[in-house]
């Protein structure tokens, strides 16, 4: 921001909190036939934003999907927004993945794993999210959890959180958020026109006096690389976000994003809360 004047325009109503959007067309990305792809992170401006590394939302044409590959030193987790993941892994996990699915691989030490699309008639829209863990040379682990759409209604849910915060389990299924090794915190929602939810920052690390957040609209009405369409939202009074937009955003303890739907039709988010 160049200055607080211009702050305090696309926050009125949280002066305090400092946003900096992220338009869809801004967003790194290709189609390369059998996959369309966004990068949030793809300038690098924004590669060190907290300890998130990625934050891509991919569609996977039927029967097309990622080959194994590995990874380590990462905590990796997808959102199905829509049609069917196969996620399988060095592990021994096979696990069909559907819409209100979260599920998170702490890959530590090292993992192999692919990522397919099986069914040969719809594509799978999801969003894929790497983040540094805060510990190193864990042994891998692999968790699950679902969220169904009447639980996010009208409603910020926690879906993913550190573990040892409060409601986190270190099961492989189960309630409650998935665990993460990573100081970083996701919530999802799925607004109704009208209607509106509010996240408050928690208190800053020791040494510092503000906490990072990523707020994101999904793209859920359709594949889009031009300015932003469908469903709307507004954060603080004052930013519009539609499908694709998202935007940076720092906070002191108690300060508050509020996120109220200001379109026609529901409007699912995601709001990530980073260290």
């Amino acid at each position: 921001m160049s200055s607080a004047a211009s702050t305090s325009a696309l926050s009125p109503l949280q002066p305090n909190v400092k946003l900096v959007p992220r338009p869809n067309t801004e967003r790194g990305g290709a189609d390369h036939g059998w996959l369309k792809t966004f990068h949030t992170y793809w300038d690098p401006r924004y590669m060190s934003f907290g300890n998130l590394r990625v934050i891509n939302e991919d569609r996977v044409e039927p029967s097309e999907g990622f080959g194994t590959h590995g990874h380590r030193e990462m905590e990796i987790f997808s959102y199905v927004v829509s049609g069917e993941l196969e996620h399988k892994d060095s592990m021994g996990n096979l696990e069909i993945l559907k819409r209100g699915h979260v599920q998170l691989t702490s890959a530590g030490t090292g993992i192999r794993h692919s990522e397919y699309n099986r069914n040969n008639k719809s594509v799978v829209h999801f969003l894929q999210i790497w983040a540094e863990p805060h510990t190193r040379n864990l042994r891998p682990k692999y968790f699950t959890r679902h969220f169904t759409d009447e639980e996010k209604t009208d409603k910020l849910v926690t879906i993913v959180a550190p573990i040892g915060s409060e409601g986190v389990k270190e099961e492989r299924e189960g309630s409650g958020p998935a665990p993460v090794q990573s100081n970083v915190t996701l919530k999802s929602t799925i607004l109704t026109p009208g209607k509106s939810v509010e996240h408050v920052f928690s208190a800053p690390a020791s040494g510092e006096t503000q906490r990072k957040a990523y707020v994101h609209v999904i793209q859920t009405s359709g594949y889009n690389t031009e300015a932003a369409k469908g469903n709307r939202v507004r954060v603080n009074g004052g930013l519009e976000l539609s499908e694709g937009d998202g935007s940076f955003a720092w906070g002191a303890a108690g300060d508050k994003l509020q996120i109220e739907n200001i379109g026609t039709t529901p409007a699912e988010v995601l709001v990530f809360e980073i260290e």
